[in-house]
Order: structure tokens, then sequence, then C-alpha cells
């Protein structure tokens, strides 16, 4: 498997830098190259050399039927009974190929070499020195850290955005919509619909459904949404606000705000992938 995509980061280990890839922005692959070069001079070398043995295949192949659905057991039951033998070689090309492989990847171009899934990688570093894995773990716990921290922060502040757009919505409501003759029930109730018209555009579920689909859950299901969800709901009751100023029905506010989610959720995404690669 070739990446071509991916967001990098970098951690440092006994003064060597290791890259660390992601595509998904879920599952991580840290550099075998960088770490190889811990010990040796022709890291691809290091790399096979584990590869050959027999307890590496077995963990691979381990690995590869927990996480990857179209692994070739067939091939690989061919490499482990080889395994260990004098003539066995392994490649990280030949592993990919022959039982088509996620856990170990290649990338070619400036930051090429040969990357593994951080549960791969670290079992490497294992195996070309206890304690460099031990560095290479602290450091990536203080990445990860950090990334926790910067998510935390911006998220809380595109709910704060989202919670102050609220009140600009809200009275939108009051102010062309519910009747001076509602009953504070009836009123709370125009409230209710309005927020779950947005709910159903953005999240495709009611709040009453979301909360009976996720009982064992805190709070409701904007304190669970993404970074960009919140972003794009918040200008959505900006422009909902505007649409209702203007008059506009329920249902042509419903479709003019999907094409508003639609447009913006596009351009976030991209926009993520071009600023993290």
């Amino acid at each position: 498997m070739l990446y071509k995509t991916m967001k990098k980061d970098t951690i440092y280990a006994k003064g060597i830098e290791i890259g660390i890839y992601t595509k998904d922005f879920q599952n991580e692959y840290i550099s075998m190259t960088d770490i190889a070069k811990f010990k040796s001079d022709d890291p691809n070398n290091s790399i096979r050399n584990w590869m050959r043995n027999k307890e590496t295949m077995e963990f691979l192949g381990i690995w590869e039927q927990l996480h990857n659905p179209d692994f070739n057991p067939i091939e690989f039951d061919g490499f482990r009974k080889q395994a260990g033998l004098n003539a066995f070689t392994m490649s990280p090309t030949k592993w990919i190929e022959g039982v088509n492989a996620i856990g170990i990847v290649t990338k070619a171009g400036r930051y090429g070499g040969t990357y593994a899934h951080s549960d791969i990688a670290l079992e490497f570093a294992s195996w070309i020195s206890a304690e460099f894995k031990l560095y290479i773990m602290k450091d990536y716990q203080r990445l990860k850290s950090d990334e926790n921290s910067r998510l935390s922060l911006t998220w809380n502040l595109n709910r704060e955005v989202a919670k102050l757009n609220y009140k600009v919505h809200t009275d939108a409501i009051k102010n062309n919509i519910i009747p001076s003759d509602l009953t504070p029930e009836q009123i709370s109730s125009v409230y209710a619909d309005e927020a779950d018209m947005l709910n159903v555009v953005l999240f495709g579920t009611t709040a009453k459904q979301w909360r009976d689909n996720n009982s064992d859950k805190k709070g409701n299901m904007r304190d669970y949404a993404s970074i960009s969800q919140l972003l794009v709901l918040a200008n959505m009751e900006s422009y909902n606000s505007v649409l209702i100023s203007q008059r506009k029905s329920q249902e042509q506010r419903m479709k003019l705000l999907r094409q508003l989610v639609i447009q913006q959720l596009t351009v976030l995404q991209e926009l993520n992938m071009k600023t993290l690669t």
C-alpha cells in the first residue's frame, strides 16, 4: 500500500527524528525506517531481518487478522511455515502484496520509507532496542497529549460560538415565527422544533431519537459533535436567522441549510487535508 496524502508529525527519541503519518486521522503510522536508523546505516536491511523472524510473522499475521477484513490467510500460512528458515526472505513489499496487508505501508517521495501502524512499529522498536522503544513511547505520548489539548481548546471555542449564535437564532424565531397568543408550553415547542430542524439537517436525527439511541451518554448530540460540525452549526444558526427574517418556510429553509452543510463540510474537509499534509 502506498500512502500519498497524509498528515505528518515528528517525534524525537535519542536525537533521532521519527516521522508519523495518518491518512484517516485515527490510525497512525510510524516510520520503521527512522526507527531502524538507531542501530543501522542500512535501515531497509534491518526491517527485512526483523520480518524474517517466525515470531514477527506470527505477530503480523495476528494483527492483520484482527484489523484487516481483506487479509489473505492462505498466503500467510505459506509465509509462516517458511519463517525462520535460512532461505526465507521477507520485505515490506513482499508482505504487503502477498497478504494484502494494511499494517505496514510504503511511501515514496521526500519523506518516503516504510511505515507501520503504531502497534507494529513499537513491536519493531522493541526488537531494535527496548531502551529506544521507551524513548519513542515517551515522546509519542507527549505528542498525543499536545494534540488532545489543541483539539479540546478548539472544540470548546466552537461550542461557545454555537451557543452565542443560538441566542441570535432564538431571537429571530421569537420576532418572526412565534405569535403573541401562544402559551409558554407552545412557545417551547416552537423553539424545540426549530432546533430539531437544524439537528436533522446537520446530524440526520432529532434530539429525542439521539437520546433514545444513546441512553448511556450524558448531554446531547451537540456535546459529541466534531469540530467541523460545531463550526457549521454556528453558521447554520446565523443563516437560518436570516432566512427566518426573510419569511421563508421551514421546508425552504431546510433545503437551503442542507446545501450550506454539504458545501461547508466539503470545504472544511479539503482545507483540513491541505493544512495537515
